[in-house]
């Protein structure tokens, strides 16, 4: 179904090929998982299915790409329209309506399908994909994965026979993921239909895939095989998969039911020894050394945000010490991001009240507040304005008052191999967040906001940002991050909130509150209950 053949795919100025001399051919009615460390060229090798590259993204495509027989370097996206269905990384790129319903119809109007087959479709669509209560809803009201639900769904619509899909769980919470997934598996099985999915959490997906496809590093050629044989040898991994290494359990199970049934003897071994906390409680806060700030108390009291007819947030009381990480959870629209505006004052309370270092955030002028808090958004690109990363982090110093090459150096650290010259849209999304959250972090702001920090970041990406929020959080800092990402907040996180419907339903240490929830456990508590191990670096270090 989908062809390459000696394929590359280089950039207008780049100094190498994003992809190089890729021969690879996915079967028809198989779901294929596209894995590899985050620049190393994934999202450019989908981009070649769907026509997208090189004929909206510019560069140069040699050798053959084709699917079901068409030639994408011949064919533009618009004459592929009918047999591919793309969702990229960014869902606001990807909409042209304004309501939840005429954006699932979009793309069965533009290919004239009857109108009746496409009421049809539309109703499945919604009901398959838990957006029925949304149908009516701008698509500006929804939170992330609201939005990400809807542009899957509205590439469901039409039935394409092949489906490329960047990150598509990304910003979905562990439930709304396992339906994305359960519905893909569906088309799989049902219907034959294709498809090809780049994914960094690959604890929620490598158990689904029937082939996966290695990107080992950028312009190597890539490895094919079996999710057993891949996971084998890949640089990347979920943590069941760490687990087993560590274990040397062999085969090495790919979902947690194949752990669990082998992880008996592992229990025994642990039983005598208790988990070193990821993240230690944090502790009194010495005063600070010269040029730093100390760190901020944040607090909210009966809290309520109104968003139109929608009530965001409901009497939520929340403090934030000083040296304290905390991660708010909870379901898609649950209000997540909407506290962290709140904090940071970009949106005003309809009642109660919220103080940071002191201030009012919506009635202090963002000068100001800037000194007391820093929000990395959800969508990287929002903070970044300059031509290259060089600018980029050149502006990030001066703003912050910084010894300069200070953001740059936080960027390498975050993730080698951006290069100075490129411009942020050019980058793939784990290096644009990188690049985010080097700003925001250059100006070691007191309270640090994050909205799902690690969509686009590979474990080795993750593990070190995991690393340079804890010296933060060791020097007083607080942070607050909102994520999905249950194996992040086991690892970072002193206390879990969870957020339903606007409202605290959960407020506790991180140990308590995950591993008595079967959505936000991470993989080794569910592999290990009823022992309270949750991160696979607790288990190496007990053993």
């Amino acid at each position: 179904m989908i062809r390459f053949e000696d394929a590359s795919v280089i950039y207008h100025g780049a100094a190498r090929p994003a992809i190089q001399g890729v021969d690879l051919t996915v079967p028809e009615g198989e779901l294929v998982l596209l894995v590899g460390p985050s620049g190393v060229g994934k999202s450019t090798l989908l981009g070649a299915v769907s026509g997208l590259v090189p004929h909206f993204t510019g560069g140069t495509l040699r050798g053959r790409v084709t699917v079901d027989g068409r030639d994408t370097r011949t064919h533009k996206p618009r004459e592929l329209a009918d047999l591919v269905g793309t969702v990229g990384q960014d869902p606001l790129a990807h909409f042209v309506t304004d309501t939840v319903e005429d954006e699932l119809a979009y793309g069965m109007e533009s290919l004239g399908v009857a109108p009746e087959v496409m009421r049809r479709r539309v109703e499945e669509t919604l009901d398959l994909l838990g957006l029925a209560e949304l149908r009516d809803r701008p698509i500006a009201t929804l939170s992330g994965g609201q939005r990400q639900r809807v542009a899957i769904g509205s590439v469901l619509t039409p039935h394409p026979k092949v489906l490329v899909l960047d990150e598509p769980t990304s910003a979905l919470d562990p439930a709304a993921a396992e339906e994305v997934l359960a519905v893909l598996q569906r088309l799989v099985h049902d219907l034959g239909t294709t498809v090809l999915m780049a994914e960094h959490r690959l604890e929620r997906v490598v158990q689904y895939a029937d082939q996966v496809v290695l990107l080992p590093g950028p312009g190597m050629p890539p490895v094919t095989g079996t999710p057993a044989e891949i996971m084998a040898v890949s640089p990347v991994c979920p943590p069941v998969v760490e687990l087993g290494r560590l274990a040397k359990w062999d085969p090495l199970p790919l979902s947690v039911r194949d752990a669990r049934r082998r992880a008996g003897a592992l229990r025994d071994r642990l039983a005598g020894s208790s988990p070193t906390p990821s993240a230690a409680a944090p502790q009194a806060v010495e005063a600070p050394s010269p040029g730093q700030r100390p760190g901020t108390t944040a607090t909210t009291r009966r809290l309520t945000v109104r968003r139109g007819r929608v009530e965001a947030l409901h009497d939520v009381s929340l403090t934030v010490a000083p040296g304290e990480t905390i991660a708010l959870m909870g379901r898609n629209g649950a209000g997540k991001s909407t506290l962290l505006a709140a904090l940071v004052g970009m949106v005003e309370p309809s009642s109660g009240s919220v103080l940071v270092g002191g201030h009012t955030p919506h009635r202090t002028h963002p000068r100001e507040m800037v000194r007391q808090v820093g929000l990395v958004p959800q969508e990287p690109r929002d903070l970044l304005y300059a031509d290259t990363v060089a600018d980029e982090c050149a502006a990030a110093d001066t703003d912050a008052g910084a010894e300069p090459g200070a953001c740059r150096a936080l960027v390498g650290e975050l993730l080698p191999g951006v290069a100075d010259g490129a411009h942020p849209r050019d980058l793939s999304e784990g290096q644009r967040l990188a690049l985010a959250l080097a700003v925001v972090l250059t100006g070691r702001p007191p309270l640090l906001l994050l909205d799902e920090p690690t969509r686009g970041l590979d474990y080795a990406a993750k593990a070190r940002l995991v690393g340079v929020l804890k010296e933060l959080a060791a020097e007083g800092h607080a942070i607050v991050l909102a994520t999905h990402d249950v194996e992040l907040a086991a690892e970072l996180a002193h206390r879990v909130v969870i957020l339903a419907d606007g409202e605290v339903v959960a407020d506790g240490p991180t140990a308590e509150v995950v591993v008595s929830s079967p959505a936000f456990a991470p993989q080794v508590a569910k592999i290990l209950a009823p022992q309270q191990w949750l991160t696979v670096s607790q288990v190496r270090d007990a053993l």
